[in-house]
């Protein structure tokens, strides 16, 4: 699903790009239209976010069995997604499979709505806002249009954050109550108040800057590569169209540790069991939480949702 939100975006981008003579008004209309269907598929899939989440926090209910490797190699295999959300049906019922989606929903509304408000707050009045170059056609690509483009990119893509980023933190903090079935976030409502008690308002942001720095890694990288890819590989118009959303996906996978983190730090030192000892170590910065991922070779939880194997904490196997 990271994926899919920043494909979301650029592939806006490149919809608009076709279009010279466009303003901020038509974006917005293209943002909401496109709405019904995003909240279609977020609806549709939320119960494999709802156990991707879970994964990246760590959580492992279910034992790993013996197995071997795609090469014929032993190794202990964890259950996939699909086995993970029937347990967690098995727990909570049917509905319990959905906790944490108005959250998301309301995030998606507020991203579509408020986006270009956001920019016009922070006062920036670049001519690309509202003019972004047009890169997809049959001729030399040019590489200020890829910067004046990618530097829309990041705006729209940090105002969205901005204003989107308040209700993630509370839907992984419903989904993760889960591990320890707190009351307090069984609601949305419940949810808000308890991180409003917890941290105040900054609580609202905890793992932005995580996430923020690999969205913005990925948009920039995809540029990069989407020049050099359209200016020595593919010539066409109509190829050039799928240049941008094929590398956004290749690239987001590199980036894909900073999710984990950010998705760590939204409950590290809550007052959720799943921020603190022993389901999760004391962080008193993303930057430990990196690093004490990447010790113990957990950065890539949640990566693959079916072939998932078992790979023991450092501190375990001492």
């Amino acid at each position: 699903m990271q994926n899919f939100q920043i494909l979301r975006y650029t592939s806006l981008s490149f919809l608009i790009s076709e279009e010279l003579d466009i303003d901020m008004d038509e974006i917005e209309k293209e943002k909401i239209a496109a709405l019904p269907s995003q909240l279609l598929v977020t609806t549709i899939c939320h119960p494999m976010e709802y156990a991707k989440v879970l994964i990246q926090l760590g959580y492992e209910p279910l034992p790993p069995r013996r197995s071997t490797t795609l090469f014929g190699r032993p190794a202990m295999i964890l259950p996939n997604v699909f086995q993970y959300i029937k347990f967690i049906k098995t727990s909570d019922g049917f509905f319990g499979c959905y906790r944490g989606l108005s959250a998301r929903v309301l995030g998606l509304i507020a991203s579509s709505q408020l986006t270009s408000k956001v920019i016009y707050a922070m006062g920036i009045d670049l001519p690309e806002i509202n003019d972004p170059p047009n890169i997809v056609t049959d001729e030399e690509p040019k590489v200020e249009d890829y910067i004046r483009l990618g530097r829309r990119d990041m705006i729209m893509h940090t105002a969205s954050v901005i204003v989107s980023y308040p209700f993630h933190v509370v839907s992984v903090r419903m989904m993760a109550s889960f591990i320890g079935k707190e009351q307090d976030y069984s609601t949305l409502f419940g949810a808000i108040v308890s991180i409003y008690r917890d941290d105040g308002i900054r609580g609202f942001f905890h793992g932005i800057i995580p996430k923020l720095l690999g969205d913005l890694t990925c948009v920039a990288v995809t540029g990069v590569l989407a020049y050099y890819v359209n200016k020595y590989l593919v010539k066409t118009k109509d190829l050039r169209y799928y240049t941008v959303p094929l590398l956004t996906f290749v690239t987001s996978t590199i980036t894909y540790p900073l999710v984990v983190v950010s998705t760590c730090m939204a409950v590290a030192g809550c007052s959720l069991s799943a921020g603190n000892p022993p389901n999760m170590p004391k962080y008193p910065s993303w930057q430990a939480c990196w690093r004490d991922l990447l010790r113990n070779k957990q950065h890539k939880r949640g990566s693959s949702l079916i072939f998932r194997y078992y790979i023991a904490p450092i501190a375990a196997m001492q």
